[in-house]
C-alpha cells in the first residue's frame, strides 16, 4: 500500500509542476521545528500503524523558491519500539520478542504545495503539500525476549546476528498542511513513512540456529514520523517585483 502511495504522489508532483511552470517565483527563508511521534513497522509490529508511538523532536530550514515549491533540510529524533506480546497472532506470541531503538534522522526533500502557499501573505493563507527525497538514520536496536533482556544470540537457540551498518539510508516521503498564522509563522501538520533497505531496524530477521524461523527477510522495514510543525520566516527575502505583500 505504501509503495502505491508513493508512486501516486511522484506522479502527481510531476504532472502538477508541468501544469505550474509559468507561476510567479521568489526567495523565502525559514526556520522551524517539528514535534509529535514516531513508529514503526516490522516484524515485531506488521500492520499497526500509531501503534507504540514515542515522542519525536526536530528542527528544520525550508528554502523556498516559488509559491509552489520549496527545499527543506532538518533533523529529526524519536525512539521506536515493538512487541510481539501485544499481538493476536500465535507465533508473534510464541516468539515473545520485543525491541526499542533510538532513531537519528537527518533529511533533504523538496515540497510542493497544492496552491500558492506563502508566509506573510494574506492572499495565500493554506496549502495541502507532498514531499519527497533523500535520508540517512542512524540506530541502534535492543533485543530482549522470554528469558529478559539478553543478546539476541542468545534466544532460542542461538541465531547469528549478520554483520550490518548501524548508519542507513532512507527515502522520506509524506503529506501535510500548512496553515500562515502572521506576518511572520507558520504552522503546520504532515506525516511522513520513511522507506528503508533494512530488515535488521528490530534485529528480527531469518532463522534461529534450531530451524525455527525469527522474522521474514524478504520484508523490509519501516519508520515514521508525524506531528505539528511551526515555521518562522527569516527577515531579507526578496518581493517579487510585481507584486505587493
Amino acid at each position: 500500500m505504501l509503495k502505491r502511495l508513493f508512486s501516486y504522489l511522484l506522479c502527481l508532483l510531476v504532472l502538477s509542476s508541468v501544469a505550474q511552470t509559468k507561476k510567479r517565483n521568489f526567495r523565502q527563508r525559514e526556520i522551524g521545528i517539528f514535534g509529535g511521534a514516531s513508529y514503526y513497522l516490522g516484524d515485531l509490529n506488521p500492520r499497526g500503524h500509531f501503534l507504540f508511538s514515542k515522542p519525536a523532536v526536530g528542527a528544520f530550514f525550508r528554502y523556498t523558491t516559488h509559491y509552489r515549491y520549496a527545499f527543506r533540510f532538518g533533523f529529526n529524533y524519536g525512539s521506536i519500539a515493538g512487541n510481539d506480546a501485544k499481538s493476536k497472532e500465535l507465533d508473534q506470541l510464541e516468539r515473545n520478542l520485543k525491541f526499542t531503538s533510538k532513531i537519528y534522522d537527518l533529511h533533504a526533500i523538496a515540497e510542493f504545495n497544492f496552491v500558492d502557499y506563502r508566509i506573510g501573505n494574506d492572499k495565500h493563507r493554506f496549502t495541502m503539500f507532498i514531499f519527497a527525497g533523500i535520508g540517512g538514520f542512524y540506530f541502534d536496536p535492543k533485543s530482549s525476549g522470554a528469558e529478559g533482556s539478553v543478546s539476541s544470540s542468545a534466544i532460542h537457540g542461538g541465531v547469528p546476528v549478520k554483520s550490518y551498518s548501524k548508519i542507513q539510508i532512507n527515502v522520506p516521503y509524506g503529506i501535510g498542511f500548512k496553515w500562515h498564522l502572521t506576518s511572520i509563522f507558520g504552522l503546520g501538520v504532515e506525516w511522513s513513512p520513511r522507506k528503508l533497505f533494512t530488515d535488521n531496524l528490530d534485529e528480527v530477521s531469518g532463522e534461529y540456529n534450531d530451524g525455527l524461523m525469527r522474522g521474514n527477510p524478504r520484508t523490509k522495514d519501516w519508520y515514521f514520523f508525524y506531528g505539528a510543525t511551526l515555521t518562522m520566516r527569516l527577515p531579507g527575502a526578496h518581493r517579487p517585483c510585481f507584486q505587493k505583500q
